[in-house]
């Protein structure tokens, strides 16, 4: 089966989604979305405490590094959303854009349209809602008092340079979920007839005509093998593992890599999957007495979900978050210290364990850098993550999260965290019997896992070896653009889901421009 649309767009998460919002905006231009996960109709989707009950299942594609020398060998367990939506059906609802000194370093390496003041307008009127927690945890506050405590400043979020601890604001709408789809494609899917949205429908390859983007080849619900014709341009948006895999599939990569697996060289760009960043999370979990999320599924809280949208049903888990220098001699913050009133152990894999509350260090601005490569020719075929953490030759990443998770140390020392812990580790176990260093390591190789922000893979550039150009266009090929995490030029400081937004706006700005 073949048809033919003015534009093609792979993805319908955080950039896919906004994009086909814009450009099927004008009613005679013909949008195709493709999604390869299906309709969102899990209620853990919507319900914001359920998140981690998505995880593993058909929402995720359930990615898993390579062994991770840095992590004690550990591989490690990477989510990323298989579903209308994208990641943003699965992630934990914080809108933190990060600094405009982020932004700015984009507009260095890609171009003044990319800067903080070309971009603050985007950031402050997307069509996410974005909203203060409706029923925070008390605990939330004993935090927020205990880092105050311990010497730092509680302020409002989301400032153009965050210099303290606040309390997180989540991307929901009345107490629910408000993932890029439901705010992008739920309002105008039924009233635009110009935009059709395919899902389970798993794109296999770029169609080119010579070194032009015709169409995309892809896989539907049923088994059949289709292609759809982009008469205009098609656009990835499929994030940082699933974008450089496609266009590696489709002969746009590493001409060694690409020979190796049977595939024709349609430009050799040897950084398509290079330059991965990825913040590295690290954490303590403390028992406490009582009070904790734990209790999310009791009768008396899916009731007041279900009655008022209210209750600990309505928690992003990870209610505050802070910046801070783990060298004071630093301009900028290098550490990002988050907390829930839970103790987030395996990442919710397992269950919560017991009544407990979780606080570590995220690794801001990685100096390791990491890789997608191909497994296989098979597009069914998962790409190899290779993130390499804590990999740098100078031991920075190492050092700086060791230094985070000591600050994490000097607020549980606290009286308002003494008052109510009971002494004993959940993570890692038994850290009350270590000494001091082991447990720092502990927490550092043996409970550190992703924060599920993986970027930069086919990275924009002002230069020829980057991937995309400062107008997202593919270099080497005509009528192929890249929209998602994976034009990052660096990675920010904040959370990758409000940026990725961004991306998909501006890149419909710049398609419609011409």
């Amino acid at each position: 089966m073949t048809d033919t649309f003015d534009y093609v767009i792979v993805g319908a998460g955080s950039s896919g989604s906004p994009l086909a919002n814009r450009l099927s905006a004008d009613p005679s231009v013909s949008v195709l979305l493709l999604e390869a996960g299906g309709e969102a109709k899990s209620p853990n989707i919507a319900i914001p405490a359920g998140f981690s009950e998505l995880f593993k299942s058909k929402y995720d594609w359930n990615y898993e590094t390579t062994p991770q020398p840095g992590l004690d060998g550990r591989t490690v367990y990477w989510p990323r959303g298989k579903v209308l939506g994208g990641s943003s059906a699965l992630n934990a609802m914080m809108w933190v854009p990060g600094f405009a000194a982020d932004y700015d370093t984009w507009g260095e390496l890609a171009g003044p349209q990319w800067n903080y003041r070309s971009l603050a307008s985007t950031l402050g009127s997307t069509q996410i809602s974005v909203e203060e927690q409706r029923d925070p945890r008390a605990l939330t506050d004993v935090f927020l008092d205990a880092v105050r405590q311990a010497g730092y400043e509680v302020e409002m979020a989301n400032s153009d340079e965050p210099r303290g601890f606040t309390r997180t604001r989540v991307t929901q709408a009345k107490g629910t979920r408000h993932s890029a789809a439901r705010a992008y494609l739920t309002p105008v899917r039924k009233s635009r007839k110009n935009l059709t949205v395919r899902t389970e429908a798993q794109a296999t390859k770029v169609v080119m005509t010579g070194r032009t983007a015709t169409g995309v080849e892809y896989i539907a619900a049923d088994g059949s093998r289709r292609t759809a014709h982009a008469t205009r341009e098609v656009v990835l948006c499929g994030g940082a593992v699933n974008t450089p895999q496609l266009l590696m599939l489709s002969g746009i990569g590493d001409a060694e890599q690409l020979r190796r697996h049977g595939i024709d060289v349609v430009v050799d760009s040897p950084e398509v999957g290079a330059n991965m960043r990825d913040h590295l999370v690290s954490l303590f979990a403390i028992s406490v007495e009582g009070g904790t999320l734990l209790d999310a599924t009791k009768p008396s809280q899916l009731a007041s979900f279900l009655l008022k949208k209210r209750g600990m049903l309505t928690s992003n888990i990870a209610e505050a978050y802070g910046f801070v220098r783990t060298d004071p001699s630093l301009a900028l913050p290098d550490v990002e210290i988050i907390f829930a009133p839970a103790a987030y152990v395996e990442e919710g894999l397992n269950g919560i364990p017991a009544h407990g509350i979780s606080a570590g260090p995220i690794l801001l601005q990685p100096k390791s850098h990491g890789e997608v490569r191909l497994a296989s020719a098979d597009p069914r075929a998962k790409p190899v993550v290779d993130p390499r953490y804590l990999s740098d030759p100078d031991g920075h990443d190492r050092a700086t999260l060791l230094r985070g998770l000591q600050i994490v140390l000097d607020v549980f020392g606290t009286p308002a965290i003494k008052e109510v812990a009971t002494g004993t580790y959940l993570a890692p176990a038994g850290g009350e019997r270590m000494t001091h260093d082991d447990l720092l390591v502990a927490a550092l190789e043996q409970v550190s896992h992703t924060l599920y922000h993986p970027t930069s893979t086919a990275r924009m550039g002002l230069d020829e070896k980057s991937v995309v150009d400062p107008d997202l266009r593919v270099r080497g090929v005509e009528r192929l653009r890249v929209a998602d995490a994976s034009v990052m030029p660096e990675i920010i400081r904040g959370h990758t889901h409000a940026p990725s937004v961004v991306i998909g706006e501006r890149a419909a700005q710049l398609i419609m421009r011409g």
